[in-house]
C-alpha cells in the first residue's frame, strides 16, 4: 500500500477570506467577471481577424490555381463546367439530327467519333459545328456519312 495515496488533502481555510463578509467579495467577483469578459471579447476580435485573413488567403490561392485544377478538385465546379458546355452539345446534336435524319444517340456518337479522331473535346467540336452553321456555312449532309466535312470541324 502506498501511504501517500491514502492521505486525503487537507482543506485549509484561508484566514483572510474566512472572516470577510460575502458582500465584500461581490464587487471583486463583478470586476473579475468584467475583466474576463473584456479578455474574451479581445480574443474573439483576434480570432475574427485571423479568420478573415485566412479566408482572403484561401480566396487568393483558389483564384491563382488554373481552371483545370479547380475543376479536377471540385465536384461543384465540374458540374458548372458541364452545364456550360451542355447547351452547345445539344445544339450540335440537333443540327446533326436535322441534317442527317438520325436520332440523338447517333448524333452524339458522330460528335464523339469526330472528337476522338481529332483529339479534341466534344464541346469544342460541337461549338465549331454550331458556329459554322450560324455563320451560314451549314453542313453537307452528303459528307456526313463519309465524315469529310464534319472532320474539318475538329481542326
Amino acid at each position: 500500500m502506498n501511504p501517500a495515496a491514502d492521505r486525503r488533502p487537507e482543506t485549509a481555510v484561508r484566514p483572510d477570506t474566512a472572516s470577510r463578509p460575502a458582500a465584500a467579495s461581490r464587487p471583486e467577483a463583478a470586476s473579475r467577471l468584467a475583466q474576463v469578459r473584456s479578455e474574451f471579447e479581445t480574443q474573439v476580435q483576434r480570432f475574427e481577424a485571423v479568420r478573415a485573413q485566412l479566408q482572403q488567403t484561401l480566396d487568393r490561392r483558389h483564384r491563382a490555381r488554373p481552371q483545370h485544377e479547380r475543376l479536377r478538385t471540385s465536384a461543384f465546379a465540374r458540374l458548372q463546367a458541364r452545364l456550360e458546355t451542355m447547351p452547345v452539345i445539344e445544339q450540335a446534336k440537333g443540327i446533326l439530327m436535322a441534317q442527317c435524319r438520325c436520332g440523338p444517340d447517333e448524333a452524339f456518337e458522330l460528335l464523339r467519333r469526330v472528337s476522338q479522331s481529332a483529339n479534341v473535346k466534344v464541346s469544342v467540336v460541337a461549338a465549331r459545328l454550331v458556329r459554322d452553321v450560324a455563320a451560314g456555312d451549314g453542313i453537307d449532309s452528303r459528307a456526313i456519312p463519309g465524315r469529310v466535312r464534319i472532320l474539318s470541324l475538329a481542326a
